[in-house]
């Protein structure tokens, strides 16, 4: 058994399923605070330089979810799980106009699970 770091809700993959036929390629990063406070942003791949500081958690609709260094640390034992409400969020993410934001619920990893854990890694997805 392998444990995932991230995943998404039904209505999530379906706004996310949305905005790639509406934008292509997404990938997902989530904020560690500043302008948007600590909510996933949901930009087309590549509009976000990727660097060393970034750790790949996984994919969610098949794109990639990225959490900057610092945070990761804070938030590595715990499961995220993005989701979507009604609401504006982050002015950059591309679902604010649909009136919707992505948010990010997390709870504990079990032993069990925390042990399964694929390892991750720093910068762009490969």
């Amino acid at each position: 058994m392998t444990s995932e770091r991230v995943s998404a809700t039904a209505a999530a993959l379906e706004l996310i399923g949305q905005l790639v036929a509406q934008h292509g390629a997404l990938m997902f990063h989530q904020s560690g605070g500043c302008c948007d406070g600590s909510a996933p942003m949901c930009l087309a791949r590549g509009e976000l330089q990727i660097g060393a500081q970034d750790v790949h958690l996984g994919q969610i609709g098949g794109q990639p979810f990225y959490i900057g260094a610092a945070q990761f640390e804070y938030w590595q034992h715990t499961h995220l799980t993005i989701d979507v409400v009604p609401g504006r969020g982050g002015m950059f993410s591309l679902e604010g106009p649909l009136g919707v934001r992505f948010i990010t619920r997390s709870r504990l990893y079990t032993p069990e699970e925390e042990a399964s854990l694929p390892s991750v890694r720093r910068g762009p997805a490969g």
